[in-house]
């Protein structure tokens, strides 16, 4: 008897269909993209909540007064919980100034793609010390806090002026060097993926020196000869489980397992693949729950 190939189907035909890897990567990338879409639309302020939540209590300590348990403070706490139980992934799946910085990188690339032209890179041993800038930043904010001197200096923040443009709100003249500073931040994101995150985010900084029960992590023995391709593919120039102080660099966007070619990342040493769409659905839905407990979720 003749058979055509619809009658018989070959074991498991079925299952490499659905796990073909672009497919699988395709999906993973779509995920992300609505996640960021909903949290910049509908939480955009967390980081500048959190980011003030600094500021007072950098304030309160340089006054010698005690600091207020009020939102910022809270939002601050409770988001970096978060962090130590789940990794950075607020920053890369949820922050606001991460996901403009993904949408401007993304722009950049198609552009210099349609025209074939590509703009200088950032030498990595460049980039690994440019890193470094943004404790340089936290610590200034913090002195400038303690010695009463940052709030004389209005208009500067270029924080300020993107909480303002997230709530809708005009950028008055007062501002001008804060939205010059933004306008120059987002140049740099067109140039390098994750400018901002990697060397000027001061909140960056607080989340990249936290203990982290979750990361991700590779079986070293099983991985390609001379592979590399995590650290190739990391917007943040860390080779995944480096096990030092750089790994703190980890944004938790997952893009090292994506791109791995024997799916040999691993999170926390319980979930296989490292980018699943289940566990990261949980816990963008957990952080969205914690944000509308701590009252930073946008009602229109």
């Amino acid at each position: 008897m003749i058979q055509t190939k619809n009658m018989r189907r070959v074991p498991g035909q079925a299952a490499k269909k659905h796990s073909n890897p672009m497919q699988r990567v395709k999906v993973r990338r779509r995920i992300r993209a609505v996640i960021q879409l909903i949290f910049f639309l509908l939480a955009p302020a967390v980081y500048t909540t959190c980011f003030s939540g600094i500021k007072a209590i950098a304030t309160a300590i340089g006054a010698g007064e005690p600091f207020a348990y009020d939102s910022f403070f809270t939002t601050l706490v409770v988001i970096c919980l978060y962090t130590i139980v789940f990794g950075r992934f607020f920053c890369g799946y949820a922050c606001a100034f991460g996901s403009l910085g993904d949408a401007v990188y993304a722009l950049s690339q198609l552009v210099q793609r349609k025209i074939k032209k590509k703009l200088p890179q950032i030498p990595e041993k460049a980039v690994r010390v440019m890193q470094k800038f943004k404790y340089g930043i936290l610590i200034a904010i913090v002195v400038l806090c303690a010695a009463g001197v940052y709030a004389s200096l209005p208009g500067w923040s270029p924080w300020d002026v993107f909480s303002m443009l997230t709530a809708r709100k005009g950028v008055t003249a007062a501002y001008t060097i804060g939205a010059v500073l933004l306008a120059l931040i987002v140049i740099g994101m067109a140039v390098k993926e994750r400018f901002f995150c990697q060397f000027l985010c001061p909140m960056g900084a607080i989340f990249a020196l936290l203990p982290v029960v979750g990361s991700y992590r590779r079986n070293r023995p099983n991985c390609l000869p001379r592979c590399s391709a995590c650290a190739k593919n990391c917007p943040v120039c860390v080779e995944t489980d480096e096990g030092s102080l750089r790994m703190g660099e980890c944004i938790s966007c997952g893009k090292c397992s994506d791109i791995c070619p024997k799916r040999n990342i691993q999170y926390g040493n319980k979930i296989e693949d490292g980018n699943a769409p289940f566990p990261v659905i949980l816990k963008a839905l957990l952080l969205f729950a914690i944000c509308l407990f701590l009252g930073v979720v946008r009602t229109f």
